[in-house]
C-alpha cells in the first residue's frame, strides 16, 4: 500500500470563512492558471506530456466526483441535474456549461463551457488543452448516472474557437 500524506478529503478545502475572514473565498484567474501551468510544466520535465495528461485527467474526474457527492442535489432527473450543475459552475465561476446535444436513450452528450476557468482569454496554440476538464466532465456524468464516461475536447479557445466543446460518451 502506498502511503499518502494527502488522500483527498473535502476537509483539506478548508473553512474559509475562518481561515479567510478578509479576502473570502474568491481569487483571480491568474492565480489558479498560475499554479496549474506550473505543476503541468514541472510534471512534463519529470514524466511527460502524455502521464502529464493522464494524471490531469485523473485529477479533474476525482475533483468532479467529489463537487458531484459535497455540492451538487442527488436525484435521476436529467433535467434538474442540468438545470443545477449549470447554476453551480456559474456560481462557483467555473464556466457557462450548455448542452447542445443530448441522446438520453446512448447516454451521449455534446456540451459546451464558455469562460471556463483554464483556456478561456489565452492565445490561439494550436492544441486543446482543457484536460482537467475533460476528467471534471467526466467524473459529474458518472457520479449522475452511476456508469463510466469517457469525455474529449473537441473544440477549445486555444485552437481558435471562443468556447470549449466536449463529447461525452458511456465507457466501453
Amino acid at each position: 500500500m502506498i502511503n499518502r500524506k494527502y488522500e483527498f478529503s473535502w476537509e483539506l478545502l478548508g473553512n474559509i470563512t475562518k481561515g479567510r475572514p478578509n479576502l473570502g473565498p474568491n481569487t483571480r484567474i491568474e492565480v489558479y492558471r498560475l499554479m496549474q501551468f506550473t505543476f503541468r510544466d514541472v510534471m512534463e520535465q519529470y514524466i511527460g506530456m502524455e502521464k502529464t495528461d493522464q494524471i490531469f485527467y485523473e485529477a479533474g474526474k476525482l475533483a468532479g466526483i467529489e463537487l458531484y457527492k459535497n455540492i451538487l442535489p442527488k436525484g435521476k432527473d436529467f433535467n434538474a441535474f442540468v438545470r443545477n450543475l449549470q447554476e453551480t459552475l456559474r456560481d462557483m465561476g467555473i464556466g457557462i456549461l450548455r448542452i447542445e446535444e443530448a441522446d438520453l436513450e446512448k447516454g451521449s452528450l455534446i456540451l459546451t463551457v464558455s469562460e471556463d476557468l483554464d483556456c478561456s482569454g489565452l492565445p490561439e496554440l494550436g492544441y486543446d488543452i482543457c484536460i482537467y476538464d475533460e476528467g471534471f466532465i467526466a467524473g459529474i456524468l458518472e457520479s449522475f448516472a452511476g456508469k463510466p464516461f469517457k469525455v474529449k475536447e473537441v473544440d477549445c479557445w486555444c485552437t481558435g474557437d471562443r468556447t470549449c466543446r466536449f463529447t461525452a460518451e458511456p465507457a466501453k
